[in-house]
């Protein structure tokens, strides 16, 4: 027996390597729970530093793209409506062209018809007046001067009815300074002619006409005599009475050869050359 074997051994009793493998697993563990715990703790601790920095710039990025789509689309629709306004205003002024082009043509027909009508009548017209100068001519050639008119009476002779039928026959024609017939007179050539064909010669202005014959009261006034405005010698127009208080003359170029009333422009004077 050993002498040290009364001695009691104060070493620990060995452990089992399975308690020990069970403890060093559980300490594991908990080592491993501690450190995830650790983990998650600084990352929760990180997040409200990642959302107070990051999150304010995403949202104004966000901002603006929403915003600059919003504004393209406002442009697109404006863009649409622009160009739909101005189809709209193309086509109105398509149709309003199409239709003053219809009623330009319409008027221009109208006026051609107008045109016509007015140059045959013209043409009949002179046709007219040509064959009333010719029988009167050959009247007043032969020495017959009597008057188919009933406004021509007592006292015209026949001489004076050959000029009031003369000075009929050109009605209408026009009035031109200078001119002596047989389509345009002024007033005194048609004086002068008129009373040609009655072989009277007279001069060929008004201011000698006036004193080309017996003065007369314009109170006694018969038909064939000569009408004068202005002073007698100088006179600046000439007409022939015709009776019933008218008398005829070539106006101005926009009456031409008319007949009017004595009233409505009285004359200065008269004188008888028949």
């Amino acid at each position: 027996m050993s002498h040290t074997a009364h001695i009691p051994s104060h070493r620990k009793p060995r452990r089992s390597a399975s308690k020990m493998a069970l403890r060093a697993g559980v300490a594991g563990g908990v080592l491993s729970t501690l450190a995830v715990a650790a983990a998650a703790g600084t990352a929760n601790a990180a997040e409200p530093v990642t959302e107070t920095i990051e999150m304010p710039t995403l949202t104004t990025d966000l901002s603006t793209q929403i915003a600059q789509s919003a504004d393209a689309t406002q442009q697109a629709a404006d863009s649409y409506e622009l160009r739909a306004e101005q189809d709209a205003a193309a086509v109105k002024a398509a149709k309003q062209a199409k239709e003053d082009q219809a009623q330009a043509e319409k008027k221009a027909e109208a006026k051609a018809k107008a045109e016509a009508a007015a140059k045959k009548k013209a043409e009949e017209e002179r046709a007219s007046r040509a064959a009333e100068r010719t029988t009167l001519s050959a009247t007043a050639g032969s020495g017959s001067g009597a008057s188919a008119d009933a406004d021509v009476a007592a006292p015209a002779s026949g001489s004076v009815g050959t000029v009031i039928s003369f000075l009929k026959a050109q009605l209408g024609d026009a009035y031109v300074m200078g001119a002596s017939g047989p389509n345009a007179w002024d007033c005194s050539s048609l004086v002068q002619a008129a009373f040609k064909q009655a072989g009277v010669d007279l001069p060929r202005v008004s201011q000698d006409q006036s004193v080309s014959g017996t003065p007369v009261a314009l109170s006694n006034v018969q038909v064939g005599d000569i009408l004068y405005w202005g002073g007698a010698g100088s006179a600046y127009h000439v007409g022939v009475y015709i009776g019933n208080g008218q008398y005829l003359d070539a106006a101005n170029p926009s009456k031409g050869v008319v007949i009017q009333d004595l009233s409505g422009y009285p004359a200065d004077g008269a004188v008888r050359v028949l």
